[in-house]
Formats: C-alpha cells, structure tokens, sequence
C-alpha cells in the first residue's frame, strides 16, 4: 500500500510559525466545499454542510485506501474562508458585523489522484449510508490562492483579531496589499480542545503594490 504523508509534503502551508508572519505562495490544490452564509456557532446549514464534508472526506479516504489505488493518506484539516457584503472600515468591523451575514466555503483538501468521477461515487455511498442534509451541496473544485502572507494564531477563535492585524500589518510593511479572502485553516477540535490550545492558520492572499 501506498502511503501519501500530505501532513509533511505540506508542512510550510499548514504549519507555519506563531512567531512571524510569512509570505507563501500556495499552489493549485483540489478541495471538497461547501457554502453557506450565518452564524457557524448557531446556524443549522452550518452543522449540516460540516456533516456532508466530514462525511465525504472521511469515505473518499477509505474509499482510496481500501479500493483499487491502495493509496492511505490522512484527512486533511477543515478550512474555511470568510467575507461580508459590501465594504467594511476595518477587520474590527468585520469581525463585529452582524454574524447572521458571514459569508463562508468550508473545505477540505484531497490528494491529486481524487477525480470528479471518484467524487460523485463516494457521494451515492455517503447517500446510502448516512444521506446528511448537505450533501449535494458539496462540490468539487481546485483553488490556486497563489501568493499569500500567513501565520499560525494559538489560543481561542475569538482572540484572532490582534494576529489578523499582525498579518495585515507585516503584509503592507512587506509592499503587498490585500486580496480576495480571509482564510482560516482549523488544526484543533475545538470539542475538545483546551481554548487556550487551539492552532489556527491565518492566510490572506496578497499582491504586490504597484
């Protein structure tokens, strides 16, 4: 069997210091998603889109570990990205608008050999046995964030905004600006994890001034 180590070959992507921002540039990767708007603490197509992509990306690997590829690989980490409508003052604004407005795609990262067709398998064997709520809301894309300034926050998801605004700052100190949107990749489970414990990686994409 072959054995795919996605945590090591990406380590500089999903595992970058707490000390220091620092600029990356992200190839192209294939990515199970799903999106939605509201409150992902109290908001129900939130826990039902969590389930269809947990859901999805945990057969897709037994799917290739126990079939025909023989490929073992581990599940990758939920990510997600996050914007509001229309323009904001500050990342403190945004933070604070109303959260029944955020905007989100939550994903999970799938090794280059998963294909379309491979996909829409798993989904009918997913349907059969659990068939979440979500689940044809669930797609199959790549994304290419391309150049990105990043950084590793520890500590609760709701004390992220000095560590944004580290990353924003060490982005316009470094002669980028800022492009489309916020990214957040989820190592701990907040389930269980101590608050206090918690790694979350911050990326943003950038561009060059000028």
């Amino acid at each position: 069997m072959t054995k795919l180590d996605l945590r090591k070959e990406l380590k500089h992507l999903y595992q970058p210091s707490a000390k220091a921002p620092v600029v990356v540039e992200v190839p192209e990767m294939k990515f199970l998603m799903i999106d939605g708007v509201g409150d992902p603490n109290t908001s129900q197509p939130f826990q039902e889109a969590m389930g269809a992509l947990y859901g999805m990306s945990y057969t897709m690997k037994f799917t290739v570990k126990l079939g025909p590829l023989a490929v073992d690989y581990p599940v990758m980490a939920l990510e997600g990205l996050w914007w509001t409508e229309g323009p904001v003052a500050s990342v403190q604004a945004a933070i604070e608008s109303e959260r029944a407005g955020w905007q989100w795609t939550m994903m999970m990262m799938q090794p280059d050999l998963v294909t379309p067709e491979l996909v829409e398998e798993v989904r009918e064997t997913v349907r059969k046995k659990r068939n979440p709520a979500a689940l044809d809301r669930v797609r199959f894309e790549s994304f290419h964030e391309g150049l990105a300034v990043q950084i590793m926050h520890l500590g609760p998801y709701s004390e992220e905004l000095p560590t944004i605004e580290r990353m924003h700052a060490f982005a316009d100190e470094q002669g980028y600006d800022l492009r489309g949107k916020h990214h957040e990749i989820y190592l701990g489970d907040p389930r269980r994890a101590d608050p206090s414990k918690l790694k979350t990686v911050l990326r943003h994409p950038v561009v060059a001034r000028g």
